[in-house]
């Protein structure tokens, strides 16, 4: 694939992931070396990887998924935001189907964040890349993605049903199947003009 095309039409996918197709673990194991070759702080490479295929073990990370998703969703609605909106439909339909998706991969890192920005930014670095890595590879190969917050509300929960030691963060799970489209669509963005500046904030680019 194109790169140019590749980093402009890799979108958080939810809706067409494929829930009755298996990801076969060469195609994973592929994507996450890919994962490992992106820049990290220092080197230090303190990223953990999980991935979870047991039936059981989704469903219970489901449940902490749903029940904080679906307060988030309830708490935007009643803010005022359409319910029927693209977003928040593709969002209600990745709730009511995460255990069905085939894979969750559950990025960790060692340490835990200060809650100092510098620091934090140094901290999250240190994985972030590589979760765009993992992202790009898996759209190379025509499967999707998004990454996802939610039970991140219930960390410590998770951590007990995947094991995670003290001393290590999540940061995310991932959703992962083949996508039921062969391609997507550039998105709407706003344009450059509007967001970059020159030398200073506020000062056109161009």
């Amino acid at each position: 694939m194109e790169i140019d095309h590749l980093l402009s039409t890799t979108r958080a996918v939810r809706r067409k992931l494929d829930l009755g197709r298996p990801v076969e673990p060469a195609v994973l194991e592929e994507c996450l070396n890919l994962a490992l070759q992106a820049p990290t702080p220092g080197n230090a490479q303190a990223w953990r990887w999980l991935v979870v295929r047991d039936q059981d073990v989704k469903e219970r990370l489901g449940a902490l998924f749903r029940e904080v998703g679906e307060a988030y969703l309830a708490g935007r609605v009643a803010a005022g935001e359409d319910g029927e909106s693209r977003a928040l439909a593709s969002g209600r339909h990745l709730i009511d189907v995460i255990e069905r998706v085939p894979v969750f991969v559950v990025p960790c890192l060692k340490g835990r964040p200060s809650g100092e920005n510098a620091t934090d930014a140094a901290f999250y670095g240190g994985i972030f890349p590589a979760v765009w890595n993992f992202q790009l590879a898996l759209r190379s190969r025509g499967l999707g993605s998004t990454l996802t917050t939610y039970h991140l509300s219930r960390e410590a929960e998770a951590a007990e049903i995947l094991g995670v030691p003290d001393g290590f963060t999540q940061v995310g799970l991932l959703p992962v199947a083949y996508t039921t489209v062969p391609d997507f669509k550039p998105a709407t963005r706003v344009p450059l003009s509007e967001v970059a500046y020159l030398d200073h904030w506020g000062t056109p680019l161009s």
